[in-house]
C-alpha cells in the first residue's frame, strides 16, 4: 500500500508544457532562482494574501527556502514548479502542490505570479497544467484550492479551472504578517471525475 509521504518517482516529475507555459522545478543552487524566489515571496500583493511561517527577506533567506522546498519534495510531500513562458523561458510565477497524501489520493494546490506577469491568465494556465498532471500522473483523486476571503482574482482562478467552492473556513489562515490572529478562506475543490474547465 503506498503510503502518505511515498517519494514521487522523477519520471512523474516532467517539466509540463501547454497553454504557452512550460513549468519545471525550482533550482536552489541557481542564484536567478533564488533572486525570483524572493521577489515574488516579498511581494506586497503576495504578503497581503499569505503569512508564511518563515519569511524570505534576503537571498540567503530565499536559498534556503528553496532548498528546504527541495527536501520536501524529496520526502514526497509536496511538487513545486517555477512557471516560465515557454518561448523565452522568462520566470513567471510559482505553483505548487503541497500537502500530498498518497494514501487519500488528495493535495493542495498555492500559486503565485509576478507583479509583471499579471492580468494575463498565467495562474489559470499553470492551474490546468499542474491540475491535469497531479490527475492523470500522481493518479490523485481531489486537489484542494483555499484562499482567504475577499481574495477575489483568486477565487475566480478557481473556478475558471473547475474547482467548485465548497464553503468558508473560519479562522483557517493567519491575517496578513501575523501569527497571532486569523481570517476566514474559501475552500475550492476538483476531484478527478469532475470535467476539466475550458482553459480560456
Amino acid at each position: 500500500m503506498a503510503t502518505a509521504n511515498e517519494r514521487i518517482p522523477d519520471r512523474q516529475r516532467p517539466e509540463l508544457d501547454g497553454h504557452g507555459l512550460r513549468l519545471r522545478r525550482w533550482d536552489a543552487t541557481a542564484d536567478l532562482d533564488a533572486a525570483t524566489w524572493l521577489r515574488g515571496r516579498s511581494d506586497p500583493e503576495f504578503q497581503r494574501w499569505n503569512t508564511p511561517l518563515l519569511a524570505v527577506t534576503d537571498l540567503d533567506g530565499a536559498r534556503a527556502s528553496l532548498h528546504k522546498q527541495a527536501e520536501n519534495e524529496a520526502n514526497g510531500h509536496c511538487a513545486h514548479f517555477c512557471v516560465t513562458d515557454a518561448d523565452s523561458g522568462t520566470a513567471l510565477g510559482h505553483i505548487g502542490l503541497n500537502m500530498i497524501d498518497r494514501v487519500m489520493r488528495t493535495a493542495r494546490v498555492g500559486y503565485w505570479v509576478l507583479p509583471e506577469a499579471r492580468g494575463r491568465r498565467v495562474a489559470t494556465r499553470a492551474l490546468t497544467l499542474a491540475s491535469r498532471w497531479a490527475f492523470t500522473e500522481l493518479g490523485l483523486h481531489r486537489l484542494e484550492l483555499g484562499h482567504a476571503v475577499g481574495h477575489d482574482a483568486s477565487c475566480r482562478i478557481a473556478r475558471k479551472c473547475g474547482f467548485l467552492y465548497e464553503g468558508t473556513l473560519r479562522g483557517a489562515m493567519f491575517e496578513a504578517g501575523r501569527l497571532d490572529a486569523f481570517r476566514d478562506v474559501h475552500l475550492h475543490a476538483r476531484i478527478a471525475t469532475d470535467p476539466e474547465a475550458h482553459e480560456g
